[in-house]
């Protein structure tokens, strides 16, 4: 049984990133966060889309070896994003990132502002910190 909430899985410490941000810009700030994508917001922290760094990287290598012009991120982000309630289950979002679906998530409240981000490796560190509970001498 997982007892840990999404809230204590997840990471707070995230790019935030804004449709009208230039690619490049938005792929420093998910470099800097060692991120693999990142949630897009509005003014008011409301998730819109998300960018990956795949995307980034197809418009830096073009920016960079073609001179082509600076997109934006509203240009090339994704918004039909699956995102993560406070309140869901952790196992059952452990199990979903073992599809096809994505592997990193913003997690909303709701209100769907962003409050953090999720991924594989947050959900394996609390698994590890779940099992090691379990083998603890009582």
């Amino acid at each position: 049984m997982i007892s840990a909430p999404i809230a204590s899985c997840m990471s707070k410490d995230f790019a935030l990133i804004h449709p009208d941000m230039p690619v490049v810009e938005a792929s420093a700030k998910l470099v800097r966060k060692a991120m693999l994508g990142g949630p897009v917001v509005d003014g008011e922290g409301k998730l819109l889309g998300w960018i990956s760094e795949q995307e980034c990287l197809q418009v830096s290598i073009q920016v960079v070896y073609h001179n082509q012009r600076v997109a934006t991120v509203r240009d090339i982000m994704r918004d039909d994003v699956l995102c993560v309630k406070l309140d869901e289950d952790p196992l059952a979002l452990a199990q979903q990132m073992l599809t096809d679906k994505p592997k990193s998530y913003p997690v909303v409240d709701t209100n769907r502002k962003v409050v953090g981000v999720i991924n594989r490796r947050h959900m394996l560190d609390m698994l590890v910190k779940q099992l090691a509970t379990f083998s603890k001498p009582q």
